[in-house]
């Protein structure tokens, strides 16, 4: 399991196991030089519990940040993927209290809040997180994640055990676990982009929620889960506009400064847009030596020059990695293939990361976040149009034709709730378009009423926003940049997505956030003063790789495209009559997606099930 995450952490490992309550540690083969001097070369196979760990150096290079970690009496473990920025400010409180420290980590100050503060620490770290801590006294085991689910934590359980790793390779790995399809996950994956979590596309095997805890009793093995934040709602409705800018300006400016904090060199990647242009600039103030840079695609070309004329106008170094149609078709597969379920997108983010290994960048800065955070997707505009719309709904039953229009329009007046507004907003397959895609022995066991992903419902942009964080931006963004950054042995770091930031903007009224007419209004007034008119008035375009032009005019991707489908219709999946006529009658701006979809379904196949 261990050696199959090498890539997220390649400078150390370790392993803790423990039998009857008595723990052992021991390094590994490709443990440092010291820790295989202190701890013997794991070769037990069996034991009660067992933690496994692989360590990205960033914060207190020495090895006394080796993890599994313990605490003085050996009676609390803790392995931690991601990092913890209030650290410091943490560690003060906790030797005001009379705790003293080995290290200058940010895990030995988490497992010291646990032992002070029990479950309430998680609650106070801001940061990204994937916690295990194994509990002797108390006999228990925790697992954590943070907020907004920066770092993914995935598990299966059943009456042999509890097995959990941060990604789902290191899972099946595991003789407890058997991959077998999870239609469930791949339906709201067609209908979304991403799996709805807590589902994944593997049977019996669980995304841990955002701000959740999973706590297993060592003695009945009893499982016990709890929120530990939940999104605030709205605090005062006479804060100013001026007021919440200069606020918001605040608030960044601290998040950037603590998340700057490295012991290994840090960039800033741009993508010429508002957001990561806007940390870039504020980053100067506390880091005068930045590194910025971008990635530079088929059709970025406005981007580009937005990032160079920002470079130039805040006089930072800044470098430009172009991604040639060789590179993107280069390594599709294997890219594809490393996250594990189907996707609809190339993902750029992948060759960022190799851009930053490659140049010595152990951590970078990303803009993710802002687009939920403020309101910045394009589709929000639509919403006050749908609100009205959606009293017309009753139309949808009368309409009987069956071409793609008429489809659309069905669609359309088939959204009775803000849940499948945003459904409709992700460009992917509808309901019924995956009801004549999958085969009916298979679509028949099916849930296909999602209303228990239902969240609150309220009719406004309070109701949406709720959706964009929870499915947009956790079960979907931040969990694709973690696989791709850790493809590379790279940690994006978020600024937009401190404690403070999102606390602070979710709780402000709906006038200032979202006005209907422009996206990300209340960034765009913080960021007036920093960036320059170019970037300020650009119109909002994803980071992403423009796929369907390439299907239209790359015939060796045509012909990739092609084989994998060819492949596909022979497994009893899906009609094939439909994946013909998507693959023949690509009309549509996002027809394309679908088509993504299924040569990234079959890729998937291939990989999980029959590898």
């Amino acid at each position: 399991m261990n050696r199959v995450i090498r890539h997220r952490g390649p400078d150390d490992e370790g392993f803790w196991l423990c039998n009857a309550d008595q723990g052992v540690s021991f390094s590994g083969n490709d443990s440092t030089q010291k820790i295989k001097e202190q701890f013997p070369v794991l070769s037990e196979k069996n034991s009660a519990i067992a933690l496994g760990f692989r360590r990205l150096s960033i914060i207190d290079l020495s090895e006394k940040g080796h993890q599994p970690m313990l605490s003085e009496n050996e009676q609390i473990i803790i392995t931690f993927n991601g990092e913890i920025y209030n650290f410091k400010k943490l560690r003060t409180e906790l030797e005001s209290l009379g705790h003293s420290f080995h290290s200058s980590s940010d895990t030995e100050v988490i497992l010291i809040a646990y032992q002070e503060w029990g479950n309430s620490a998680f609650a106070k770290l801001d940061g990204m997180f994937a916690i295990c801590i194994v509990d002797l006294i108390l006999q228990k085991l925790i697992l954590a994640r943070d907020r907004v689910g920066m770092k993914p934590l995935f598990y299966h359980q059943n009456e042999q055990g509890l097995v959990w790793s941060s990604e789902i390779k290191a899972l099946l790995k595991n003789e407890l676990v058997k991959p077998e399809i999870n239609w469930n996950g791949v339906y709201t994956n067609f209908l979304f982009q991403t799996t709805l979590a807590p589902q994944t596309c593997f049977q019996h095997i669980f995304s841990l929620e955002p701000a959740s805890l999973m706590t297993v009793d060592l003695k009945d093995h009893k499982i016990t889960k709890e929120k530990f934040w939940e999104l605030p709602s709205l605090l005062s409705k006479d804060i100013s506009e001026e007021e919440a800018v200069r606020t918001i300006d605040a608030l960044l400016s601290e998040s950037i400064s603590e998340q700057l904090y490295a012991d290994v060199p840090v960039a800033v990647m741009m993508s010429g847009g508002i957001d990561s242009t806007l940390i870039a600039s504020k980053s100067m103030f506390f880091n005068a030596d930045i590194n910025t840079y971008t990635i530079s695609y088929p059709f970025s070309e406005e981007e580009v020059k937005n990032a160079s004329v920002a470079a130039r106008h805040f006089d930072v170094s800044h470098e430009i990695k172009k991604v040639s149609d060789e590179e993107a078709l280069e390594n599709l597969k294997e890219n594809i293939q490393h996250f594990e379920e189907p996707y609809s997108s190339f993902e750029v983010l992948i060759n960022a990361a190799k851009y930053a290994h490659d140049k010595d960048f152990k951590v970078v800065l990303s803009g993710n976040g802002a687009d939920e955070l403020f309101a910045g997707y394009s589709h929000t505009l639509k919403l006050k149009r749908w609100l009205l719309m959606r009293n017309f709904n009753f139309i949808s039953p009368f309409i009987f034709t069956k071409d793609k229009f008429s489809q659309r329009v069905k669609n359309y007046f088939s959204q009775d709730y803000m849940f499948d507004f945003f459904r409709q907003s992700q460009s992917s397959m509808m309901p019924v378009e995956a009801k004549s895609l999958i085969n009916p022995h298979i679509y028949n066991k099916i849930e296909t009423n999602l209303s228990k992903y239902h969240l609150s419902e309220t009719k406004n942009y309070s109701g949406y926003f709720e959706y964009d964080m929870k499915y947009s931006l956790s079960s979907h963004h931040v969990f694709r940049d973690d696989m791709s950054a850790m493809k590379y042995s790279v940690e994006f770091r978020y600024p937009y997505l401190s404690n403070s930031l999102i606390d602070y903007v979710s709780a402000l009224p709906e006038n200032i956030r979202f006005n209907g007419t422009q996206n990300k209004p209340l960034l765009r007034k913080t960021a007036e003063k920093y960036l320059p008119e170019s970037v300020l008035n650009m119109p909002k375009k994803g980071f992403s790789f423009p796929v369907g032009y390439f299907i239209k005019n790359e015939k060796r991707l045509r012909d990739f495209i092609t084989d994998i489908l060819e492949s596909l219709k022979k497994r009893n999946f899906f009609n094939t009559a439909v994946i013909d006529e998507w693959w023949n009658h690509q009309e549509h701006e996002y027809d394309w997606v679908k088509i993504w979809q299924l040569v990234t379904f079959e890729l998937w196949y291939q990989k999980y099930f029959e590898e």
